[in-house]
């Protein structure tokens, strides 16, 4: 019963997300962009808003708008999803949010991932398909991915996983080589260091 609860949760197969190409897809801003776009998504096109600073029923009406003239985008489907779900509108966002995923956009591997590890929605913790999740967010070069993943295994949220995330100690060391070359300030040079600490004790 709780695994068929699992799969049911898993509305993006793992073996079905693809590799995002960002050459595929429109990058023209929107409204929509404008006012919903994640400040620490590599794909934004503008500034980026904060979950405190967001108008999230004109960012749900701006980006219902720019899916319809562009459904298969997967930053717009990705941030109209992100609107519903700070409204409290899971299922309403679902399908958008599968359409990101499906399309293996980074953001929303390490977004997808989190939720089903840490059951942010409230549907249930699903932490071996949401660490995979997470993992290949690292693999696409998301920061939050980069530590996340690496934190997340040291906490053992995945030892009752069967199959898989993979955990390898030097893939991991190579996610903080990376994020260590991107961190942007002190503390997150500081976490860093712990985690790699932690990694070769």
């Amino acid at each position: 019963m709780i695994l068929a609860a699992a799969l049911l949760m898993q509305s993006v197969p793992l073996q079905s997300i693809q590799t995002y190409v960002r050459a595929d897809f429109d990058r023209t801003p929107t409204q929509c962009d404008v006012l919903i776009s994640h400040p620490s998504d590599p794909e934004r096109v503008g500034e980026g808003v904060s979950r405190a600073d967001a108008d999230l029923p004109a960012a749900i009406l701006a980006c219902t708008e720019a899916v319809a003239g562009d459904p298969g985008n997967p930053r717009l489907n990705y941030q109209l999803a992100r609107a519903y779900g700070y409204s409290g509108l899971h299922e309403e966002g679902q399908s958008y949010r599968d359409v990101a995923l499906r399309a293996g956009y980074p953001q929303s591997l390490f977004v997808v991932g989190y939720i089903r590890v840490e059951n942010w929605d409230g549907r249930g913790a699903d932490p071996c398909y949401g660490g995979e999740l997470i993992r290949r967010s690292a693999h696409a070069g998301r920061y939050a991915g980069l530590v996340g993943f690496p934190h997340y295994a040291l906490m053992g949220e995945f030892d009752a996983c069967t199959a898989g995330p993979e955990i390898d100690r030097a893939e991991m060391l190579g996610f903080l080589d990376e994020a260590e070359a991107r961190a942007s300030d002190y503390y997150q040079g500081l976490l860093v260091d712990q985690l790699r600490a932690r990694l070769v004790d």
